[in-house]
């Protein structure tokens, strides 16, 4: 399942913008590649990321994986919910988001696919 509205990078994290800021999370793609999800690492709030620099992990049952942040943000908020109940990635990526960021840059949003295009990406 592939969400329209949202705006994806290649690593498989979504963003919802809304105004100047961004909520991210990984796909549907993401979650069900990685199995069941056991552990999350947030970054800090306060914190300021450049695009496609890592900004936390998610361990699963078969892998850990980096998450990459899909444009360049400070942290604004983090999901704490998902440090006791990680699995809710699992369950609805799309109703889960890890983090809210300020966007700082809003031309970065061009370079991220559109629901079609990520589409593609994974059929690839």
């Amino acid at each position: 399942m592939i969400l329209e509205g949202l705006l994806y990078a290649e690593s498989h994290e979504w963003i919802k913008v809304t105004g100047n800021q961004g909520y991210v999370g990984i796909s549907d793609y993401a979650q069900h590649s990685m199995g069941d999800v056991v552990f999350i690492e947030l970054p800090k709030v306060g914190s300021t990321v450049k695009k496609g620099d890592m900004f936390g992990a998610v361990e699963s049952v078969k892998a850990a994986s980096d998450l990459y942040l899909p444009v360049t943000g400070k942290v604004l908020e983090v999901n704490t919910t998902l440090e006791s109940s990680p699995e809710k990635l699992n369950e609805d990526p799309y109703g889960n988001w890890i983090v809210k960021v300020e966007i700082l840059d809003s031309k970065e949003l061009d370079a991220l696919l559109k629901a079609d295009q990520y589409k593609a990406c994974c059929e690839e």
